[in-house]
């Protein structure tokens, strides 16, 4: 699916903003709301709403006045990621390079899920940490032919298709390294490395990294948990984990440099579902699409609302996390140098197109196929602001969030 099919498919029939407007109060019965929950359901009640303020338009043609509403920007939100992802491919546009693109996708065994959610920041980082090594190291190795340094973008998931935990890397990885002499080298074209050799070694680092954050008290282990609090139950874990194989694998690479934008899409700035995926709303139940990865077929799953609110939650992430960092000769420090380097020796321009400023207007005329501050009545005029509204004075979304005999009593 392309990003403008994405994008195209009209409104949708529910929101995940209809789920919460409806069911946060019971979800609240059952689940405390904790600080950082709190401001994502806040912020996607108030999304594109009067809380948030917004303006008017009016047509330089016939005359006809619509009002917009300002978005919330939560990065939980699947109505605000169109313009941040355009935006963040469009600057990506300068780092193409003509070679080979391979998706490589590290994943973490599920018995990790219940320390990794009560230990986010710390246990993510590690993921980041352990997978950046294995890649570097492996294209420092001279045995893999390369011996230099690897670049690549890593971008968390943290979601399956039934929104359950499921944390795994998906990294791009062009082609080739930087060697010292600032040469590049490219890999074959059809292989990276061994994905075998890859699991093992990003399974070491990863529980070595997890071993030192034990020992230095790093990690808490609250309810279902706690048993691993025990140093004979976590060294029972950690044999658990290094029994088992890994999930690890690279995908056939992407040839044409042109379609790695479009494959990058897929995966940034996505939120556990979209909106277009909720199937229904009732009697306290949701039905959602998704995919079924053995079988490749679309099937529904029906779930209790406020369960469907507890694994959206599920996903939110640290104040701050980077869920996209780049390493090895992207890194954002030299990236820039080490890009021009790398065209430059490859015989390509140093320099491609690239307007990290494109209009909103811009963006979404691509996006969607049509112009859209073209006056939807007249279809002649433009749709133009006359007056700003402001944000509400009250916020409804409080109101929704938490009853109004515990804001009395607060």
């Amino acid at each position: 699916m392309t990003q403008t099919s994405n994008v195209s498919m009209g409104k949708p029939s529910f929101e995940v903003a209809d789920i919460l407007r409806e069911y946060i109060g019971d979800y609240q019965e059952a689940f405390p709301l904790i600080a950082d929950h709190y401001k994502i359901v806040h912020n996607l009640l108030s999304c594109r709403t009067a809380e948030l303020g917004g303006h008017v338009e009016r047509c330089d043609h016939c005359g006809t006045e619509r009002i917009s509403y300002n978005s919330c920007r939560n990065r939980q939100c699947p109505k605000c990621q169109n313009i941040p992802r355009e935006r963040w491919l469009e600057a990506r546009k300068a780092e193409l390079l003509p070679v080979p693109y391979f998706h490589n996708v590290f994943t973490l065994p599920h018995d990790l899920n219940p320390i990794i959610v009560s230990n986010k920041n710390i246990m993510l980082n590690i993921l980041f940490k352990a997978v950046s090594q294995t890649l570097l190291a492996f294209g420092e190795n001279p045995k893999n032919r390369l011996a230099g340094k690897l670049g690549f973008i890593a971008i968390l998931h943290t979601w399956d298709q039934r929104l359950n935990s499921h944390f795994h890397l998906h990294c791009l990885v062009p082609g080739g390294v930087l060697k010292a002499d600032g040469s590049f080298k490219p890999c074959k074209r059809t292989y990276l490395f061994n994905v075998e050799s890859l699991s093992e070694v990003f399974r070491g680092k990863f529980l070595d990294l997890m071993t030192k954050a034990y020992q230095d008290g790093k990690l808490r282990f609250p309810g279902i948990c706690s048993p691993f609090k025990k140093p004979d139950r976590f060294r029972e874990l950690k044999d658990t984990l290094y029994s088992k194989k890994w999930v690890v694998y690279i995908q056939k690479p992407i040839r044409r440099p042109e379609y790695v934008l479009e494959y990058l899409g897929r995966y940034t700035h996505r939120v556990a579902i979209s909106n277009h995926r909720i199937v229904s709303v009732h009697d306290g139940m949701v039905t959602f699409n998704y995919k079924n990865r053995d079988t490749n077929q679309i099937m529904s799953c029906t779930i209790a609302a406020v369960e469907f609110i507890r694994r959206f939650l599920l996903h939110s992430l640290p104040i701050g996390f980077m869920r996209i960092p780049h390493f090895g000769f992207l890194a954002n420090r030299n990236k820039k140098e080490n890009i021009q380097k790398i065209r430059t020796f490859l015989g390509v321009s140093a320099d491609l197109d690239t307007d990290p400023n494109l209009s909103v207007e811009n963006m979404m005329s691509q996006l969607i196929g049509f112009d859209i501050i073209r006056c939807p009545h007249c279809n002649k005029g433009k749709m133009l602001v006359v007056a700003e509204l402001p944000k509400a004075s009250h916020s409804a979304a409080t109101q929704i969030i938490r009853p109004t005999t515990l804001q009395e009593a607060a």
